[in-house]
């Protein structure tokens, strides 16, 4: 990282100068990041799904002189728009790639250069850093509109890996498998900053197709997710447990009881005790010590969720096979956690207690409001979005939340994204299209009903049940969202176990299933896997209408 940094200086970068990274995760973009920080300079993540115009949009409103690229794919997106790349004077290419162009330079070639810098220099440049000095940006993965930087500073970074390391007591034995964008500031806390404070060692994931041999090879004692990672967990494991015939059903399903009951103690500071403590290592020794290596978590003891809501049945899954998942709530403003569950402390279905040194208040409307060290230091060339977001030094979050008497927090939804029926009702969509989720072919489903009379919603089909489905009664896959047998099923769901849910306002009355999933190519989804409401109607205006026909 010092040579990396030496050689930043040497390619221009000086305090203040962004530097960037795109690619995959691996050590070559670490190294990027840490460096330009070293450097009195300021780290920016290009997530390697970004198109060419994405790619031109970051380079461009961050000035950058400098991107560090993964290999021949990313290097084709900035050989695309080069032309229009005024600040851009050198491409990086990591270890294995060679373009043999003026613009790019090898990682030897970019190392070398270090030896036009003095080590004196890089010494200079690192005692001159303050800790309110801008470190990071964050470019927020945009579910409206162009994405947004968000600045953060060196004592935002440093407070939250020291608040996460001591949360979590985290040590120099534990062990990361890094994987989700680095862009991304949770992967970042993980991957980037708590492991240099901490000093524990990281492995980087050979791609996300090999995620779960690597997962299996590595064993974390440390691993962050995103719901949809755990939701595929939960389909691989239920799969081959409901393959148990006869005896070996029976002492699955009694050891996940016990699983259930364990863990429950522990996450309200209890141990098991007694005939359950027996019970506990008979059901380890039967079931636990065997399905957990194979998917990878035999020493696992920090399992985390983040990013999105994830649902509470879920949860309750994997304490079935003695794995706590320690749901977080945040956002990159408040530099990844707002509030976190954590051992002895936690409770399933709630994002858990205000993360530690932090303040967090419910607004008069029930908006999360955050102020602590973990506050970034606004946006990046975008004075009226700070003004709107940060206020007497509160994040103000736009998501809102209701917090219990034990002071942990349930989120009820964003609020640019309640709907408005014609009646005047405001409904929060979040827990019904949850609930719609739940259904067993279900992949996703978006609420729709803004200004209408009754709710509706567009659903789209999980690929692999879907494909079981189909499979199990002789559909074709093509006819599978338009077939009667899929429709009534899915409407028998909604009936059954839906609606009965709400109120009869927040009941769904129609939906229309969808030919495909939502993806981040056709720009329904972002990078990190959140819906674009807006998108996914403006997408889909026609099947919308023909809900509604003449109301």
């Amino acid at each position: 990282t010092r040579r990396a940094a030496r050689a930043m200086m040497a390619l221009g970068v000086r305090p203040g100068t962004v530097g960037c990274m795109l690619g995959f995760n691996r050590a070559e973009w670490v190294i990027g990041q840490l460096a330009a920080m070293m450097a009195g300079g300021v780290g920016a993540g290009i997530y390697a799904t970004n198109s060419p115009s994405e790619v031109q949009y970051i380079l461009n409103h961050s000035e950058a002189p400098i991107v560090i690229l993964e290999n021949e794919s990313q290097w084709a997106k900035i050989n695309q728009v080069r032309d229009e790349l005024p600040h851009l004077k050198c491409a990086v290419l990591m270890r294995g790639t060679q373009i043999n162009d003026p613009l790019a330079r090898s990682w030897a070639d970019f190392l070398a250069c270090a030896e036009e810098t003095a080590e004196a220099e890089l010494e200079a440049r690192i005692a001159a850093i303050e800790m309110e000095q801008l470190a990071s940006l964050i470019y927020t993965s945009g579910t409206t509109g162009p994405p947004k930087a968000v600045m953060l500073s060196h004592g935002n970074l440093a407070s939250t890996a020291r608040n996460g390391a001591d949360l979590f007591k985290l040590t120099p034995g534990d062990i990361l498998l890094s994987y989700l964008p680095l862009s991304h500031i949770a992967e970042q806390m993980f991957t980037i900053h708590t492991a240099a404070s901490v000093g524990y060692p990281v492995y980087y994931a050979e791609s996300l197709t090999k995620l779960p041999d690597n997962l299996r090879e590595v064993q974390p004692t440390v691993f962050f997710a995103v719901p949809g990672v755990w939701e595929r967990f939960r389909a691989r494991v239920s799969e081959r447990l409901g393959e148990a015939k006869g005896a070996k059903k029976k002492i699955a399903d009694w050891a996940q009881s016990v699983g259930r009951e364990v863990v429950t103690l522990r996450n309200g500071g209890q141990q098991p005790h007694g005939l359950q403590a027996v019970q506990y290592r008979l059901a380890d020794r039967l079931v636990f010590s065997k399905v957990k290596p194979l998917l990878g978590f035999s020493r696992t003891r920090i399992a985390v969720s983040g990013a999105a809501a994830i649902d509470k049945s879920v949860l309750e899954f994997f304490s079935g096979l003695d794995v706590t998942i320690y749901e977080v709530y945040g956002q990159s403003e408040g530099c990844g956690p707002t509030t976190f569950n954590r051992p002895g402390a936690t409770k399933l279905g709630t994002t858990g207690q205000v993360w530690p040194g932090s303040e967090v208040k419910l607004g008069p409307d029930g908006e999360i409001l955050l102020r602590g060290p973990n506050v970034f230091l606004g946006y990046y060339k975008d004075a009226a979005a700070t003004q709107e977001t940060l206020v007497d030094s509160w994040l103000h979050s736009g998501d809102l939340g209701q917090f219990d008497e034990d002071g942990f927090l349930s989120i009820v939804g964003r609020k640019k994204d309640i709907i408005i029926t014609s009646g005047g009702k405001n409904i929060a969509p979040r827990n019904i299209e949850s609930a719609l989720k739940n259904i067993d072919l279900i992949g996703d489903a978006v609420l729709v009903g803004e200004g209408r009379k009754y709710l509706c919603a567009l659903l789209t089909l999980d690929p692999e049940k879907a494909e079981r489905f189909a499979e199990a009664n002789g559909i074709e896959g093509s006819e599978l969202h338009t077939h009667p047998m899929v429709i009534e099923a899915i409407q028998a769901e909604i009936d059954e176990s839906v609606n009965p849910q709400f109120a009869r306002v927040e009941q769904v009355r129609k939906f229309t299933l969808l030919s495909r999933p939502f993806s981040i190519e056709s720009g329904e989804l972002t990078p990190t896997l959140k819906l674009k409401r807006k998108v996914v109607c403006d997408m889909h205006l026609d099947e919308i209408e023909a809900m509604y026909g003449a109301e």
